[in-house]
């Protein structure tokens, strides 16, 4: 009988909106080359931007919050695996899950630590450095709940393994490191773009409703001025998804700070620009801007928050720099400096192929997942931390679902 995956998704994937699209379709991608049949369910609204799951077979239902029709729907489908997209997907449907496929392994997609993303956000807006104390929220608890009562859940970053399985002494068996997964670059892979001479200006890309994009615009609106002056004919080209009126108010042709909107084409704009800037205040897992800036030859330059996790020992493709001054004065070395931005491009392509390589990661992923299939009743009797919480939820979840379900039909 044909394997079945069953992804519940807090939204329906958008992959030219964000990078969590992208990794989404990269998942779908692992599971469709086992020959698994997939169905995507959400109670999401479609966008015109919503990626079109039907054009690679991928079957799509609707599904309503807080309704017993779900758990007739789960129960025709009897996944052999379900895939929540965040945490709070998981915490409202997991349960549902349990009680009508228990057998189905369940599977967390984190995206990137919320918790970690809040703490420092928290911290970046209050100026002060992260202590241990600070993660400690109710983000915090209902995440790592959630993360106890999956089979297995799936790790972005090397940094949040780490994170895990060190500070907060999460067991190595109930998590996957996966980060993105893409096609290996060729040795000459960027003959056919345009050369450093036939390129110009500047570009930042992010969708406005990801909130460190947001203040990663506002860092370029501080050191604009300065690098404009160095260099008087380039200009700053913001591109990203769902503009907000506040960063529309920005916009500044006679500065060259221009909002572009949303990128109808990455590859296009990559394709023009000389130099991307991504000076990221905060965030979590792997920035998906980076790595395409690595993908299409276009240098860069971020925070150590931007690159987290993603270089290891390997050269960047360009500068990593948390002070304002540096990140103003390489900005302006990048884009001046030929022989500077071709090696950078080149150190690219050794990060995409030494990092991200999809084959470095599919069969290793495909296997964790076979053992755990073959393997499950033992595997969840090992995680009895799961199971208390499972058996917590059942009590609590549950019930004020059921309760919230009864006053929506009254």
């Amino acid at each position: 009988m044909q394997n079945h995956l069953v992804i519940i998704g807090t939204v329906w994937p958008e992959p030219t909106s964000t990078a969590a699209g992208t990794r989404m379709l990269q998942i779908i991608e692992v599971f469709q080359k086992e020959n698994y049949k997939i169905t995507f369910l959400s109670s999401a609204s479609k966008g015109e931007n919503s990626f079109d799951l039907e054009s690679i077979s991928v079957d799509t239902k609707a599904i309503q919050l807080n309704d017993s029709s779900f758990d007739a729907l789960i129960s025709e489908l009897n996944p052999t695996i379900v895939l929540f997209d965040r945490f709070m997907i998981e915490e409202q449907y997991g349960w549902r899950i349990a009680e009508h496929c228990p057998n189905a392994l369940r599977m967390l997609d984190t995206e990137d630590l919320h918790f970690l993303r809040k703490t420092r956000e928290t911290a970046y807006k209050q100026n002060k450095t992260v202590v241990f104390e600070d993660y400690i929220s109710d983000v915090f608890k209902r995440e790592l709940a959630s993360i106890y009562r999956c089979d297995l859940s799936l790790i972005i970053s090397e940094f949040e393994m780490q994170l895990l399985t060190e500070t907060f002494k999460v067991d190595n068996s109930i998590l996957h490191y996966l980060p993105f997964m893409v096609e290996a670059l060729n040795e000459k892979p960027f003959e056919n773009i345009p050369k450093f001479e036939e390129r110009k200006h500047f570009i930042s890309i992010g969708n406005f409703l990801h909130e460190p994009n947001w203040q990663t615009v506002l860092q370029l609106k501080k050191h604009w001025k300065s690098i404009k002056k160095a260099l008087p004919e380039a200009k700053m080209h913001i591109y990203g998804a769902y503009v907000s009126e506040k960063a529309k108010q920005l916009h500044n042709d006679k500065e060259g700070f221009i909002i572009k909107g949303r990128a109808e084409s990455v590859e296009k704009v990559f394709n023009s620009a000389k130099v991307l800037l991504a000076p990221i205040p905060y965030g979590a897992g792997l920035k998906g801007k980076l790595l395409e800036s690595m993908q299409f030859g276009l240098p860069n330059i971020t925070s150590t928050i931007g690159a987290e996790a993603m270089n290891n020992n390997l050269e960047w493709n360009g500068f990593i720099t948390n002070s304002d001054e540096e990140f103003i004065e390489k900005a302006i070395a990048l884009y001046s400096n030929e022989a500077l931005w071709n090696t950078a491009q080149k150190n690219g392509i050794d990060l995409v192929n030494q990092r991200f390589e999809k084959s470095l990661f599919e069969t290793y992923f495909v296997s964790k997942i076979n053992e755990l299939l073959s393997n499950l009743e033992i595997h969840r009797n090992q995680n009895f931390l799961g199971q208390l919480f499972q058996h917590q939820t059942m009590q609590s979840t549950k019930f004020m679902s059921r309760w919230i379900e009864l006053k929506n039909k009254n």
